[in-house]
């Protein structure tokens, strides 16, 4: 299937190399210390895509009045429509820049789902390997040689939950900023997700395994930056 070889050319196999690269020449030859970096390589990468998304979110949660006044003042969905795409233009920004960092970010994480848990396999690692990447024998999924990634850690998957709660509050807390009299059915919703998503990240860390919790709060302390960088930056953005 064509969509499976494009992902795995352009993708999967650039990620595996890379980090095969970053552990043969990174002093210490620390395969948790080697994810460490390919993760903070990507999410720097990513990094202008996820200050846009997080500056709009932030410029759209300041015209939630404006966009209620909208919805109550004309009563058809078109009407609103056109009303909305002009306040949008007026504004430059666009209201589905959003979601894109999260259809960037799946397949990258598809692919390291793929490199940390399946590319493992000495067969695997010689097929997939470029010819200029020298071939690095027998790994030790090992962080400084102690916590083995091969196998879960309750301790990581509790600390990816807690960074994950630290990211959903500050998120939401600049949502309710922007929009202080939201319904109670929202507020109820926001507050549940709250602690679902930090529960369902402990049980997803704690079943696949320490390689996937440590690339989790690696992202999510660089999500987090993120954030405080934009917070200070258009703080004041109207």
């Amino acid at each position: 299937m064509w969509i499976v070889t494009f992902f795995n050319i352009a993708l999967y196999k650039p990620l595996f190399n890379a980090l095969i690269l970053i552990y043969e020449y990174f002093p210490g030859h620390d395969f948790g210390l080697a994810v460490v970096i390919l993760t903070l390589i990507i999410r720097t990468l990513l990094f202008p895509l996820s200050v846009h998304s997080l500056k709009n979110q932030k410029i759209m949660a300041r015209l939630q009045p404006k966009i209620k006044e909208i919805q109550k003042k004309y009563k058809t969905s078109v009407e609103q429509s056109r009303e909305l795409m002009a306040l949008y233009k007026k504004e430059k920004i666009n209201p589905f820049s959003g979601i894109l960092p999260l259809f960037v970010q799946l397949p990258v994480f598809i692919a390291l789902y793929n490199v940390f848990l399946k590319g493992l396999n000495p067969k695997v690692i010689s097929a997939t390997l470029y010819s200029f990447v020298p071939p690095p024998g027998a790994i030790k999924p090992t962080l400084f040689g102690i916590l083995n990634l091969s196998k879960g850690s309750l301790a990581l998957a509790i600390l990816a939950g807690v960074l994950q709660y630290v990211q959903t509050k500050i998120m939401q807390g600049k949502q309710n900023k922007g929009d202080g009299k939201g319904s109670e059915l929202s507020r109820a919703f926001q507050s549940q997700m709250l602690y679902f998503f930090p529960m369902l990240t402990v049980f997803i860390v704690w079943k696949f395994g320490s390689i996937i919790g440590l690339y989790w709060v690696c992202s999510t302390l660089f999500s987090i930056a993120e954030s405080v960088i934009v917070n200070k930056k258009y703080g004041r953005v109207n």
